[in-house]
């Protein structure tokens, strides 16, 4: 049986006002599970229109496509092509999961949520030649999966080559996060063996990881025999946690000295309000300054995320966001307008006050605003989100973050992290097209590691003479 998956590009990734790289980090690691169901004798590949055009004149038997909400018109034209061409298309993700009946058109069968269980059911009722129309996911488990075809990835043409998940979901539940609704009907967080995970992590070559789980932290228990588990591998890795779990006594300094070096962490707002409204509970009452000096104090670097445009938002936000956050030190920020997302809880209350604008998926990029904002005009939240990161990334503001730094070492490493995400896109865009992404590794690695200083391990000795922060989870 020849197979083929596709990634296809999501709108923003192609426009001219965004630089690839942010597209080219990380290999489409849901296929490549996937595909590690198929049989041997399978003829299986995998494309990722990020990083590679894609070949429409073959003629594969399979075709199974991931759709996210900006790059669903993009899949829904390269499955009819290939339906039009006489291949079993067969779509699944985000967007396919909250409007099934939309992606159904254009699909000889649809998958509903985490595919660890109806992806191998399919292949079998394919092979008898009774394939259903819907497969919906009830059984969550990862015991049993088997490898990821890692051989079927073009390691080349990414960053960060050695991207993995070890979990699923998040245990926290927000309003404008997709989660409940892709998770609906099982459980919405659970994660691999403790053991399978590290030997996950051993398959891989080189020193850098990234986790790209929703919340690598989410339980505790499964996060602190990880770390345990990689002590003395000598990995450098970066992933995602909350500034609840960063707050943990003990947890953060596992994770440090297993090699995390950079951590994203979802601030979303400085307003009390807005938390509440967005349910994300896990940060109310939280100290922000002093999560961040948690991880500065073991050499861990911040990618603050926020959202701008909730309810409690108005036209000073976004100045007193990046004010606080480059006076804070964080190293990197991502910023986005809040979006609704088809079956969220955002979605369905925004969609009762009549305050959607359209429907017009492409446009549904965390860059546009889609709803009528309660304090904002829509030009003033769109002017203020850009206005935001060109504010953030000014040299002037990148010199500020990094003085917050005592150690020279340090302040090198902000200024060439935040220059090196931002300040050199033209740089980047050769780099893609000469589809050499994978030689800048050594880089990022020499930055992560503070130009061949491990902080975690100066300050180990400083640290263990403070007393453990002891805000309860």
């Amino acid at each position: 049986m020849k197979v083929k998956m596709i990634l296809p590009a999501l709108t923003e990734a192609i426009s001219p006002y965004f630089r690839p790289i942010k597209y080219s980090l990380f290999p489409p690691l849901g296929l490549a599970t996937l595909a590690g169901y198929l049989n041997e004798d399978d003829q299986v590949t995998i494309q990722d229109e990020h990083v590679e055009k894609l070949d429409l004149n073959d003629d594969p038997d399979l075709v199974v496509i991931q759709v996210y909400i900006t790059s669903a018109y993009r899949a829904y034209e390269l499955a009819d092509h290939y339906r039009a061409r006489g291949a079993y298309v067969a779509l699944g993700g985000l967007h396919v999961t909250s409007l099934p009946d939309e992606a159904a058109t254009h699909a000889n069968s649809v998958f509903l949520g985490p595919g660890e269980d109806i992806w191998p059911a399919f292949l079998t009722d394919y092979r008898q030649g009774h394939p259903e129309k819907v497969y919906k996911s009830q059984v969550r488990t990862l015991v049993g999966v088997p490898r990821i075809r890692r051989d079927l990835i073009k390691r080349h043409l990414y960053l960060v080559p050695n991207s993995i998940v070890v979990s699923r979901g998040c245990p926290h539940v927000c309003d404008f996060c997709y989660k409940e609704a892709f998770f609906q009907g099982g459980k919405s967080f659970y994660t691999l063996q403790v053991d399978d995970a590290l030997a996950e992590i051993n398959r891989l070559p080189g020193r850098h990881l990234y986790f790209l789980d929703d919340h690598l932290f989410g339980n505790p228990r499964f996060a602190g025999e990880l770390f345990d588990g990689m002590k003395g591998m000598g990995r450098l890795w970066q992933a995602a946690g909350t500034v609840q779990s960063v707050l943990r006594p003990g947890l953060l300094e596992k994770a440090a000295e297993s090699g995390l070096r950079s951590l994203f962490v979802g601030f979303e707002t400085l307003s009390t309000s807005n938390l509440q409204e967005q349910h994300k509970y896990q940060n109310l009452n939280r100290d922000y300054h002093a999560a961040i000096q948690r991880l500065h104090d073991l050499g861990v670097m911040v990618n603050g995320s926020f959202v701008f445009g909730m309810d409690d938002d108005d036209e000073t936000v976004f100045d007193r966001t990046v004010e606080w956050a480059i006076k804070q030190g964080i190293e990197t920020a991502t910023f986005h307008i809040l979006t609704p997302y088809p079956t969220t809880a955002l979605y369905e209350r925004m969609a009762q006050q009549g305050r959607l604008l359209h429907s017009n998926w492409d446009l549904y990029d965390t860059r546009h605003v889609v709803y009528r904002p309660a304090k904002l005009a829509p030009e003033a939240l769109e002017t203020g989100y850009w206005r935001a990161y060109r504010d953030f990334y000014r040299w002037s503001s990148i010199f500020q973050g990094a003085w917050t730094k005592e150690s020279w070492s340090d302040r090198l490493r902000h200024m060439a992290y935040a220059a090196g995400w931002k300040k050199f896109e033209p740089a980047w865009d050769m780099i893609i097209k000469a589809k050499r992404a994978s030689s800048m590794l050594p880089v990022l690695e020499t930055i992560l590691t503070s130009f061949g200083r491990h902080t975690s391990q100066i300050k180990g000795e400083a640290m263990s003479l403070k007393e453990p922060i002891t805000q309860e989870i």
